[in-house]
């Protein structure tokens, strides 16, 4: 059966009832360079041989050879031989070419001094010679015409060709084979459930909340009347707002195919061009199309590209071109009717920075939020993305969904495509548990770099580090309890430590503190074991004090400060200025330092108090390289606190890692650091 499919597939390529021959210019260009090639290669071939010198022309004129000489333009004479000389081998001219005719010379004299050359044809006519001479002028009308036109016609074909370039035409472009004359035109890319890949809502997992808003959209578009026969009107547009990879775009490919209505998509950057008014003529030949296709739908995505509140970067006073694209967007998104049946769609991850007048009534009526998911949303994205691949016994989707909190949609696709990946690698025929976990790792931390070379006094500092965090985080109550600890360098890190955080929606005062203990346990450790410290915290520091600044500025729990915030959700309250005195700000100063170095000094005495203990675990550490959560119970015992990370809530391993930082690369890491979580 498999021999017949291959031999029957490649007869339905060729035939499937069109011609495998399709017309292009590109064979008329080639068939018309080949005539002109052959033209002038003819002409070449016959021109250089009918050349004739002046010895071979006397010679010729003394012998009654020569019949008529034409003198063309006072500067060449054509020679026309009699026919005897034809016949004659010796004096035979050459073959006159294939496109010759009879007023083609036979030869080519250039005839220098035209009196000298004049008074020998009358001296031969003289002795009896039978030779006639006439003169003639000739104009080269296409050499003429050329000389003239062509460098035009270059220098406009060079002018369409480069602005067909920069407005993005041609074949394969997205604005269509009009170049310029189509540079105003949208770039929205028509969906065709026929033609590309059907996405439902069935291929979306999790979201539960947000598909159900969307359904309804979708279900306004089927049953029209179902709504607007008790007055309803259709809603004008629908914001997509969420952090990335949570699924807003998928969302949308969604609505394209239950949907079963025109549906036009494109990024918030096609608006934007070189030209004045290229994006609001965009904006209007849009909605033209839409409104021609109603009921349709628009989505566009990344759509803070072209929706940035307006007025905040306009410094010089110019004309502002995506200012007058986003106007434009507002005018249709008000200007079309109720009937049109028309709608809105877009997606950002920033809506922080939208203008005011985008997100009113109107114009995007719902603002749907796409979270990150939970534990059930995270086990169904999980199914969607492990149906493709080839699973041992030992996965279970459970275990899966409870290792991964904080986890979005693109991430977790990313642990699946990893972990096929690294079975792979390891010539695995099936993905195995455990190529989850260093999936989950690989993501978080970085590749295990274990040929990497350190120094044996490093490398112990690095246990201690690392051993100061487990002890604390185990010892504390409020601190996440450790899962797994490394000092086996993995991407900048020298050495890690991973976590099962609480899934939280409201995190206390003590359990702020508690972590910020733990993540200065490490430099303590170093400081309790060495005597001194090193820059291998880095890290560490700029965690605690990102964390300690938003304890007294942001979550109004100093009671120096008191009850006030200084944070602004809205991202344009403040500007460039700051929202307190500069004697506050000393303050701010002096409560973040002072939180910090109670909690450094706090962990210090605990960490002194069990050095005996600190001292084993990174006597394990550098014996095994990684241990994990039973080496603790075994070397601290069991941990005194209950276990607030039950199955339910278990969550993403947060790596604290040991940076391997020189001093004059300090201040450049520590602005590039990424602070992980909202907490």
């Amino acid at each position: 059966m498999s021999n017949q499919k291959n031999k029957n597939k490649p007869t339905q390529n060729k035939t499937n009832g069109k011609s495998p021959f399709k017309f292009n210019m590109f064979w008329v260009y080639m068939i018309i360079t080949a005539v002109i090639f052959s033209v002038m290669l003819n002409s070449n071939q016959s021109g250089e041989d009918k050349i004739l010198s002046y010895n071979k022309f006397e010679d010729m004129l003394e012998h009654g050879k020569i019949k008529e000489v034409v003198i063309e333009n006072r500067r060449l004479a054509n020679v026309f031989v009699t026919d005897k000389a034809k016949k004659d081998d010796k004096a035979k001219p050459v073959n006159k070419g294939f496109f010759a005719s009879p007023t083609t010379p036979d030869y080519i004299l250039e005839i220098g001094d035209l009196k000298l050359f004049q008074q020998k044809l009358d001296a031969a006519k003289a002795k009896g010679i039978p030779v006639e001479y006439r003169f003639k002028t000739t104009t080269d009308y296409l050499m003429g015409f050329l000389m003239n036109i062509l460098p035009w016609v270059l220098i406009i074909g060079f002018w369409l060709y480069m602005m067909r370039r920069m407005s993005g035409g041609g074949a394969g472009g997205s604005g269509g084979g009009g170049g310029i004359f189509s540079i105003g035109k949208s770039r929205a890319e028509l969906y065709d459930a026929k033609k590309q890949e059907k996405t439902t809502f069935k291929d979306v997992a999790g979201l539960e909340g947000a598909k159900e808003e969307v359904k309804e959209i979708v279900d306004f578009l089927k049953n029209t009347e179902k709504y607007t026969k008790l007055g309803g009107k259709i809603p004008k547009g629908v914001l997509l707002v969420g952090p990335p990879g949570t699924g807003k775009t998928l969302l949308a490919k969604a609505v394209a195919g239950e949907a079963k209505v025109p549906f036009f998509s494109l990024s918030g950057s096609d608006f934007v061009e070189m030209f004045v008014g290229v994006g609001a003529s965009r904006v209007r030949d849009l909605f033209k199309k839409a409104k021609e296709k109603s009921p349709s739908i628009i989505f566009i995505d990344e759509i803070d590209a072209i929706g940035r509140a307006r007025g905040k970067n306009n410094f010089t006073g110019s004309n502002d071109e995506r200012e007058n694209t986003l106007n434009q967007l507002l005018t249709e998104m008000d200007g079309f009717g109720s009937k049109d049946n028309v709608i809105v769609i877009g997606a950002t991850n920033r809506a922080d920075v939208l203008d005011k007048a985008l997100l009113r009534a109107g114009r995007f009526d719902r603002q749907i939020f796409v979270d990150l998911p939970d534990l059930n949303e995270r086990k169904e994205i999980f199914e969607v993305h492990l149906k493709p691949l080839k699973l041992s016994d030992d996965v279970d989707v459970d275990f899966l969904a409870k290792q991964t909190p904080g986890f979005s949609g693109a991430d977790i696709a990313n642990v699946c495509n990893e972990a096929a990946l690294i079975a792979a690698r390891k010539g695995k025929e099936q993905v195995e548990k455990q190529d989850f976990l260093d999936a989950v790792d690989r993501i978080i931390g970085g590749l295990e770099k274990k040929n990497k070379v350190i120094k044996p006094e490093e490398k112990k500092r690095v246990a201690h580090h690392e051993a100061g965090h487990a002890t604390a985080s185990w010892l504390l109550e409020h601190a996440h309890p450790l899962v797994k600890v490394t000092i086996v360098p993995r991407g900048q890190s020298l050495g890690a430590a991973w976590y099962l955080p609480e899934e939280r929606v409201l995190v206390e005062k003590e359990h702020m503190l508690d972590e910020m203990a733990a993540t200065l346990a490490g430099r303590a450790a170093e400081e309790v074991i060495f005597g001194n410290i090193s820059t291998g915290a880095l890290n560490d520091l700029e965690k605690v004090t990102k964390q300690a600044r938003a304890m007294v500025t942001v979550y109004g729990l100093n009671d120096r400060i008191g009850n006030l915030t200084y944070y602004d959700s809205s991202g344009q309250e403040y500007g460039f200025t700051k929202p307190y005195s500069e004697k506050t700000a000393e303050i701010i100063d002096e409560e973040i330092s002072k939180l910090i170095e109670e909690q450094y000094q706090r962990v210090k005495d605990l960490l002194a108090k069990n050095k005996d203990k600190l001292v084993k675990l990174a006597q394990r550490l550098l014996e095994k390289e990684v241990i994990f959560k039973e080496d603790l119970e075994e070397i601290l015992g069991k941990r005194p606190f209950a276990d607030h990370t039950h199955d339910e809530t278990q969550a993403k391993p947060q790596p604290e890692s040991e940076k391997q930082n020189n001093a004059n690369e300090e201040v450049k890491d520590a602005g590039q650091q990424k602070k992980e979580g909202k907490e």
